[in-house]
């Protein structure tokens, strides 16, 4: 229809997909460089809440099945939590008291 050769069709496609390549690297790296403060961030005002387990900090550095055990820990604590609040108690203290 607009009469373009193949090889013109092949650059295209070839800068094309590289272009979108780059563009899917930077998006990535942004998409990192996010998720990296935001842990930061959510680290600290683990290690600066009183009561707060300093355990917790680095989660995302464990394999799967501390993963698992920790989920399983808060998800039992959560059970609790409505468990509770239906024999109208209250879920805001902490694990320890």
């Amino acid at each position: 229809m607009f009469d373009f050769s193949d090889t013109w069709q092949l650059v295209i496609n070839t800068a094309t997909t590289i272009i979108t390549f780059l563009m899917v690297f930077l998006i990535q790296s942004t998409q990192n460089r996010d998720t990296e403060a935001i842990q930061v961030k959510l680290d600290e005002l683990i290690r600066v809440t009183q009561g707060a387990h300093n355990i917790l900090l680095d989660l995302e550095e464990l394999d799967e099945l501390q993963l698992d055990e920790f989920r399983s820990r808060y998800q039992l604590l959560a059970s609790l939590a409505r468990a509770g609040i239906e024999k109208g108690q209250v879920d805001t203290d902490t694990p320890e008291a």
